[in-house]
């Protein structure tokens, strides 16, 4: 991905996903800190996190799928091998 692209890319979520992952993040510092967090606190670490670390995730999922895709491949390749009928011209 190109630096325009980067400073570009947004992630929406969607209204119930968004409250969601604020739900989480309200109740993680709640029952791992003792804080209470408002809502638009909390929207503002989820925020955070996906500006600052969303990139990594998005790229690991893109090296995800295409280790999937080299895998089939190789299988595909595998079984045209397996089609090659023996040649003796000789």
């Amino acid at each position: 991905m190109n630096e325009r692209n980067r400073s570009t890319m947004k992630l929406d979520y969607s209204t119930e996903d968004l409250a969601t992952l604020i739900s989480r993040v309200q109740e993680h510092f709640e029952s791992e800190f003792e804080l209470e967090l408002g809502r638009f606190e909390a929207e503002e670490l989820v925020d955070f996190f996906t500006q600052q670390i969303g990139a990594h995730f998005y790229n690991r999922g893109l090296y995800d799928a295409q280790s999937v895709m080299l895998g089939k491949i190789e299988d595909l390749n595998d079984a045209i091998y397996q089609l090659e009928q023996p040649v003796d011209i000789g």
